[in-house]
């Protein structure tokens, strides 16, 4: 199996556009400082196309063909569709070879979208194996197609008020056209405080909307009428009946398959290895595809608790990686936590942790990195999926009455306060059970009444996904399903992409191909079992059994003690700032601050960091 496929054009970047403003100058002028704002997305180059009220915009970065044939906006052969496009399709090869009726001016897949979409119109996202988003202008029509592929790798945010239409892969970007607000969204405030983001459609910015994941936009550039719809849902796939044999050889088939599309490079690229079970699978399968060593990467830290080094080293020996050891100290990221703070696009509680990964990686001259992201989702890593099928097997308690349930959850929590001990009260005091409010419970980082202490504007229910039909045999699946539109989605991906892109790094995720998932969560818990069961059996002769039997700790910073002493002057800074705002009480955001730095158990880095993160970022983009 190869590495490379030469001559061809793939691109990672940011792509922007204004519909509505008539004045074609001032349009080009502000969909240029658009662009400009997100230099960092694609430093390689960049463009412009306009027509009528409508100017589209581009930012490069260029991964396979390093010359200019697939520079965008990219307008097809017949003149009358003109695409940006963010993300790369794997499998453009494939779908080029279903359109030999198109004349093609170049080795992009870029250019393929275009065709395809002129054959298949909006029925060619089915053809698509990739992370994506990208809009199409169609000149004879004068309408705009926008789309977002299927887990929402890649982010599309827009705004749309009143005669104007914007959109980009950034935020700040839309800010950067003057046209949008600088405005917080009240009624979001309370889903960040209560899960550390905010879920599509709605962000933290007043009126600006993030597309859902597998959906898509038309818009009408004369009327600016739009229609959204959704394409792609994960979870409708037909069970699937197989025996565990079987399940192993398909999930192996499709990892491979997965991991050797995303090999495709021109650049250096190289992997992340935290030596734990899904990064050091997907290392064992790049190693098995590739034709040259691996460039790995590992970041360890002077507090030891923290460090997987050892487990990483393992396996780099024994995959014959170039393996690197990229040692942190606290000093080391107080040196690059103000331009990881500043390079947020959307806050969440994480992001700094991918910026510094990110930044390791690029210092060695690596341009694409693939990740084990999306395994823990796929094949029941985390402990919420231990922890969902036991809730699911006591869902006879919420049978009593509310007053009873309330009391015992009261009384545990003065028994044994803990933050596992407030989330069980919440759990307790739920009307009905409802599979997806249990999952957002077991998922908060502030219980209901710390947010309504917290806020001086009025708490709004939190989000909360469609609930799934509960079968016993398929908790894993619906668990994941929660997991990939919840958290996965909106924290995880987001801050891989904006931390990823701040230093014009690729990150590819072999775990979120498309075919892997839906089959995937189309497999009973049997064959599925907590602790990535089917995963380890399936790519055992790459997983020494000290890598599956060592202890999970995830990729996370020694927080807890750098908040109280080396991050200490940035925390109190910014808690401080929070607090004076009129959307707080006061009292109440330094009365948290103080039960942290006093050791409360129920207060722990996870419910300071994202205030930090949520004040920092208002004051670096002037959110009022």
């Amino acid at each position: 199996m190869g590495q490379y496929l030469e001559g061809f054009n793939l691109v990672m970047c940011g792509i922007n556009g204004i519909i509505g403003l008539k004045d074609p100058a001032n349009r080009e002028l502000k969909v240029q400082a658009m662009n400009h704002a997100m230099l960092h997305r694609g430093p390689d180059d960049g463009g412009l196309y306009s027509d009528r009220n409508l100017t589209l915009g581009h930012r490069r970065l260029a991964i396979i063909d390093l010359s200019n044939h697939a520079h965008q906006p990219m307008t097809s052969a017949d003149q009358n569709h003109t695409l940006v496009f963010n993300g790369e399709i794997y499998n453009f090869q494939e779908i080029k070879n279903e359109l030999k009726d198109y004349t093609f001016s170049s080795q992009s897949d870029s250019e393929v979208i275009l065709a395809a979409y002129q054959k298949w119109g909006i029925k060619c996202l089915e053809k698509f194996n990739g992370m994506f988003a990208f809009a199409i202008y169609d000149k004879t029509l004068n309408k705009l197609f926008i789309a977002r592929d299927r887990l929402g790798i890649k982010p599309l945010y827009y705004y749309h008020h009143n005669n104007t239409f914007l959109f980009s892969s950034e935020i700040r970007s839309l800010l950067a056209s003057d046209l949008t607000p600088r405005k917080i969204n009240q009624s979001c405030l309370s889903e960040y405080l209560s899960f550390q983001t905010v879920h599509a459609p709605n962000t933290l910015v007043q009126d600006i909307s993030l597309l859902e994941a597998g959906h898509y936009l038309e818009l009408n550039c004369e009327s600016l009428e739009v229609q959204k719809k959704q394409w792609w849902q994960a979870g409708t796939e037909a069970p699937l009946d197989l025996s565990a044999q079987e399940a192993q050889e398909k999930t192996k088939e499709l990892f491979y398959s997965a991991v050797e599309r995303r090999l495709v490079s021109d650049v250096p690229f190289g992997a992340f290895l935290s030596g734990g079970i899904d990064s050091s699978a997907l290392v064992g399968a790049m190693a098995d595809i590739s034709n040259k060593p691996i460039e790995t990467f590992n970041i360890s830290f002077a507090e030891e608790e923290f460090s997987e080094a050892m487990y990483a080293r393992e396996i780099a020996k024994l995959n014959k990686t170039n393996h690197h050891e990229i040692k942190l100290s606290p000093d080391d990221f107080l040196k690059y936590l103000p331009d990881a703070l500043q390079a947020i696009d959307h806050p969440s509680g994480d992001g700094p942790n991918t910026w510094v990964v990110s930044q390791a990686i690029k210092d060695h001259c690596i341009t694409v990195a693939l990740s084990g992201l999306g395994g823990d989702e796929l094949f029941a890593g985390y402990a919420i999926f231990e922890r969902m099928q036991k809730i699911q097997n006591l869902k006879i308690l919420w049978s009593l009455p509310t007053p009873l349930r309330s009391l015992m959850g009261s009384s545990l929590c003065k028994l044994k306060p803990s933050i596992a001990s407030q989330k069980i009260r919440e759990l307790l005091k739920l009307q009905n059970f409802n599979f997806s409010d249990v999952h957002a419970i077991s998922r908060k980082v502030l219980m209901t009444h710390q947010v309504e202490n917290l806020l001086a504007i009025p708490r709004i229910r939190e989000h909360s996904k469609n609930d799934f039909i509960s079968d016993k045999d398929f908790i894993h699946a619906q668990t994941s399903m929660q997991e990939i539109s919840t958290y996965l989605q909106h924290v995880l991906l987001r801050d891989c992409d904006q931390m990823s892109m701040a230093h014009s790094l690729e990150i590819r995720v072999p775990f979120l191909d498309h075919n892997l998932v839906e089959f995937a969560l189309s497999l009973p818990d049997q064959l599925k079992p907590y602790g990535k069961g089917l995963l380890v059996e399936s790519l055992k002769h790459k997983l020494p059994e000290s890598i599956v039997n060592r202890p999970k700790m995830g990729f996370v910073f020694p927080w807890q003690d750098w908040l109280k002493n080396q991050l200490f002057s940035l925390a109190e800074k910014n808690i401080k700032s929070l607090a004076q705002k009129s959307y707080f009480h006061q009292n109440e955001v330094l009365k948290l601050w103080q039960q942290f730095l006093n050791n409360d158990p129920t207060v722990n880095y996870s419910r300071i960091w994202p205030l930090v993160v949520l004040n920092h970022w208002m004051d670096s983009n002037g959110i009022d």
